[in-house]
């Protein structure tokens, strides 16, 4: 398996720290609002990484952390507390909005068929880790105090712009959204690890610490989470493309001074889902939510589908257009299935070399329409029908499209044959067996034709002849 790595922007064989086993975080939301479908399309890509990696064998554990500790658009105390926002928007407390979109948002990651996380960790939770590792970051000259808050020094790193496409002209702020410059700062590329009261007299959520009562910023919950769950070496370390800074390069330069070697191997950055207005995002009004697909008639399948016909590593346009296209390819894609018949049992050595393509096809950098691809070649191939089913839900265990149960929905129901009825049509396959024993092949087809006008699709096998109704 190969996988780009953010870090060395370069395609690199996979191998975990431990052999069969891979550690893998995952930035979770801030629960502030619902997440959009720009969000979903990271966690949703993140989903399939570990589904294939478990469908190859490997041990896979996972954790998330949710953000319900508000952190600011800025490392100034002009920024705004996204939470704090969502509270007032909502006449709720702080944490009555985390509960509430922490539930819709797992509520729409079932809906896409994203797996829930082994290990699920709200912020709040871990407030005593954040002050430790602050407070060793401090004890090994890695931060400083100013103005009341805690600071990560940069300039004690003999590498802060990691990942190789950061430009330090255009990223040498070191803040998410509004840039607004800190004068306690002794670098302009330091970032907070602890605000205090002295900062922020209308925030919610507040800690005691030796600093001050106060609350953590937002780079050290993930650092600290990730490090307690998992240990100090991480494999594979994902979220969307906007993380990698200044998030991502915060994250490593605070675990790799706090650890004191290299932390993680592999970072897995999703790219943006995007519109005719540019990058979606909340900020932007009105946003496109799972909810508000299925108003419009979507099943949220559907844009599973759409996502996986493009590559991670590549913007994804999204139209309601595109988004017609995918849901008829998908509705095209079940009806075939449909189709097949579910007689018979498969056949394992014939399906193998499919299996071989498929996993070929996710192992090169994750390419899940080349393994679309395999699906369609496995429809058109002439394996037996049953073969076909058994590759189908293989497959699924990792495109996770449900595609055996919609097509076995969609499939018109056989009506329930009486004792009679089914007696009747025995008699007269035995019949036309009888015919084509004697070579009276016109009585045989004529057998045949009266056996279709009733439904009954037959198939002859070396064991005899296999029916069953079809309508």
């Amino acid at each position: 398996m190969e996988l780009t790595n953010t870090l060395t922007m370069k395609k690199e064989a996979f191998a975990p720290h431990e052999p069969g086993k891979v550690k893998m975080y995952t930035c979770g939301p801030t629960v502030y609002h619902f997440a959009h479908i720009g969000n979903l399309r990271s966690y949703l890509m993140e989903d399939v990484l570990e589904k294939f990696l478990r469908y190859e064998g490997y041990e896979v554990d996972r954790v998330m952390n949710i953000t319900d500790v508000g952190h600011l658009s800025s490392d100034a105390d002009t920024g705004e507390d996204k939470m704090l926002k969502g509270a007032k928007r909502e006449h709720k407390t702080v944490m009555e909005i985390a509960q509430f979109y922490t539930d819709a948002f797992f509520s729409d990651c079932e809906k896409l068929n994203i797996r829930k996380p082994d290990t699920v960790v709200p912020a709040t939770s871990r407030i005593e880790d954040f002050i430790e590792m602050v407070g060793k970051l401090l004890e090994k000259g890695y931060a400083y105090q100013a103005g009341g808050n805690v600071y990560f020094d940069t300039s004690k790193l003999e590498k802060y712009y990691v990942f190789g496409n950061q430009n330090s002209e255009d990223l040498a702020v070191g803040v998410r959204d509004s840039v607004d410059a800190d004068d306690n700062k002794r670098n302009k590329t330091d970032f907070v690890l602890w605000f205090t009261k002295s900062k922020f007299d209308d925030q919610e959520l507040k800690w005691e610490s030796p600093w001050g009562l106060g609350y953590p910023g937002w780079h050290i919950e993930c650092s600290a989470i990730s490090v307690r769950e998992l240990g100090e070496y991480l494999d594979i370390h994902c979220g969307g493309i906007d993380n990698a800074f200044p998030h991502h390069t915060n994250e490593i330069a605070q675990s790799e001074a706090y650890l004191g070697h290299p932390w993680c191997k592999y970072w897995f950055h999703v790219l943006h889902l995007v519109d005719a207005g540019g990058k979606m995002s909340k900020s932007r009004g009105e946003f496109l939510t799972v909810s508000l697909l299925e108003e419009k008639g979507y099943d949220p399948l559907v844009y599973r589908f759409f996502c996986l016909q493009s590559h991670y590593r590549k913007p994804l346009t999204f139209s309601f257009d595109t988004l017609d296209n995918a849901a008829q390819a998908y509705q095209k894609l079940v009806s075939r299935i449909a189709a097949l018949s579910k007689d018979g049992e498969p056949d394992l050595e014939s399906a193998q070399p499919f299996r071989e393509k498929f996993s070929q096809a996710l192992g090169n950098d994750l390419n899940t329409s080349l393994g679309i691809t395999v699906l369609y070649d496995l429809l058109k191939s002439n394996l037996s029908d049953a073969t076909k089913r058994w590759l189908i839900a293989d497959f699924d265990q990792v495109l996770s499209l449900n595609l055996l149960e919609a097509a076995d929905k969609s499939a018109p129901q056989a009506p329930a044959l009486s004792d009679e009825e089914t007696a009747e049509i025995e008699a007269l396959l035995q019949k036309r067996a009888e015919a084509r024993k004697n070579k009276d092949w016109p009585a045989a087809d004529a057998i045949r034709d009266e056996l279709a006008a009733r439904h009954v699709v037959m198939k002859d096998t070396p064991n005899g002849v296999e029916w069953h109704i079809e309508k």
